[in-house]
């Protein structure tokens, strides 16, 4: 197969760490960037030496072009992906998948009518410490899940209530659903399907009616999962553990400025008292970005199955919404 000739829509922060991705790899080319910012196109599309597009439907126009990556703020997502996927492009849409359920189930649908691959950018799941500890989870290495607990914030920056993020127009929600889409991602993949929510998303700091801060509780037949996501944790902190009935497994960090990534396993012994402790270190770069695009190519060329699926966007969408109408009518939400 002819390498995928990749597009790229959203030529900021994101899109970019895209585009080394698809260098680094050296798994499909990069053909084209397109942004309503026409001279950050520009700027993005010359370090590659391709063209730059100001409007994105010349982009998908380009027969040339087989699949597309949309980097955009959230509200501007899925009429780019319903395109692409119409125009028979293979779409790989950053997290969250759309600003609700609703626009994701549209996605989903126009991927199977289009019979293309559609994946949402859920780069935790391509951690090396959240790929290990999955690794020994699906060996049975902790037994039985039971509970999931995690913590997920950052310090915010000085007038980051007047950025797009805290916009509900063009976010569709606060934190829980910045960060927090990472978290649900996750205890689904560790935890199953949960049917049972109840949260609260609070402003608690920044001058905005959107969360700041969202706490919650998600339940099925076999496992709790808890979390806290927070704008105002003032020290970066990424914390992931499932535990089991034989052992656990602790995630700590994510590289960067949330701390070098580690993993703990531990393991019940039979006779109770102090477990037996094995940490993984994983100091050095993030490399998610180009396991997740080596994941999505493998997924086009080879038919494997997708792990991050527009149905797990949808999915966690779902459980976002519940959390956010738990929080407004202060009740549990069975899904």
């Amino acid at each position: 197969m002819n390498k995928i000739r990749v597009g790229i829509i959203g030529a900021g922060l994101i899109g970019s760490k895209r585009a080394q991705g698809i260098a680094k790899t050296k798994r499909g080319v990069l053909a084209g960037v397109a942004d309503p910012d026409q001279a950050r196109a520009e700027a993005l599309a010359k370090q590659y030496g391709v063209e730059a597009y100001g409007d994105w439907k010349k982009l998908i126009e380009n027969k040339d072009i087989n699949a597309v990556i949309v980097a955009v703020p959230n509200a501007f997502a899925a009429p780019i992906v319903i395109a692409a996927l119409e125009a028979g492009k293979h779409v790989l849409c950053e997290k969250p998948f759309g600003i609700n359920a609703k626009e994701a189930a549209a996605m989903v649908s126009a991927g199977e009518k289009a019979k293309r691959v559609v994946k949402v950018g859920f780069n935790h799941r391509f951690h090396a410490a959240v790929l290990k500890a999955r690794e020994i989870f699906e060996k049975g290495g902790i037994g039985k899940a039971l509970f999931i607990r995690s913590r997920y914030g950052h310090g915010g920056r000085k007038g980051m209530e007047k950025e797009w993020r805290f916009d509900e127009k063009i976010s569709g929600g606060g934190e829980l659903l910045d960060q927090g889409v990472h978290i649900v991602d996750l205890a689904r993949w560790f935890g199953g399907e949960f049917d049972e929510v109840y949260g609260s998303a609070e402003a608690k700091f920044w001058d905005t009616k959107l969360d700041d801060n969202a706490f919650a509780v998600l339940k099925n037949k076999n496992v709790t999962a808890s979390f806290h996501v927070s704008t105002t944790n003032w020290k970066n902190i990424f914390s992931f553990e499932v535990f089991g009935d034989w052992g656990f497994l602790q995630i700590d960090g994510k590289g960067g400025s949330y701390g070098e990534e580690k993993l703990i396993y531990g393991k019940r012994r039979p006779e109770f008292g102090v477990p037996e402790i094995e940490t993984f270190a994983f100091p050095g770069v993030d490399e998610s970005w180009e396991r997740e695009w080596e994941h999505f190519v493998d997924a086009i060329e080879k038919g494997t199955a997708v792990s991050g699926s527009g149905a797990d966007g949808l999915a966690a969408n779902e459980l976002i919404e519940a959390i956010y109408r738990s929080s407004r009518e202060k009740k549990i939400i069975k899904m």
